[in-house]
């Protein structure tokens, strides 16, 4: 553990990078704000503005909050909503919870490890054979390029 001056929030522990923070202010310390306000306060960004929304490059999509691999770069389609989306997860990586913000009820997903927000799950609409849409905050993800 060392201390680290955050510009918002004074002196604040910062963790080994291995180590999970525990409260949210620790995880304001790892996190820039937006960050922060899509991870662990469940916003969205604004759609077509997320740097992976049209990227094709080959790899590994790991969760921005806690490094733990999400999506492979092959289950990524095109599916013209303004957020990556990818048509399966890494079995294990991804946990669903209902969600009934904004007048509906959607299925929100979080990362298994650190349980941040990445976006919402979407069945039935037909845009692959999997019939499933993870729609997800680029700020969430962090692509790990595969050498090709």
């Amino acid at each position: 553990m060392r201390w680290l001056r955050h510009p918002t929030y004074g002196w604040r522990v910062s963790l080994d990078d291995s180590e999970l923070p525990r409260t949210e202010d620790e995880w304001r310390v790892r996190l820039s704000p937006d960050e922060f306000r899509v991870l662990r306060e469940h916003g969205t960004e604004a759609p077509w503005s997320g740097e992976y929304v049209d990227t094709k490059t080959p790899g590994v999509y790991h969760c921005r909050a806690c490094g733990l691999e999400l999506f492979a770069s092959d289950a990524k389609f095109d599916s013209h909503c303004g957020w990556p989306s990818f048509d399966d997860a890494i079995p294990g990586r991804v946990r669903e919870v209902e969600d009934r913000s904004m007048g509906m009820v959607r299925t929100e997903i979080r990362c298994a490890r650190c349980d941040s927000h990445l976006g919402h799950v979407f069945t039935g609409e037909g845009f692959t054979p999997k019939d499933t849409r993870h729609c997800v905050n680029s700020v969430s993800l962090r692509l790990e390029p595969r050498d090709t």
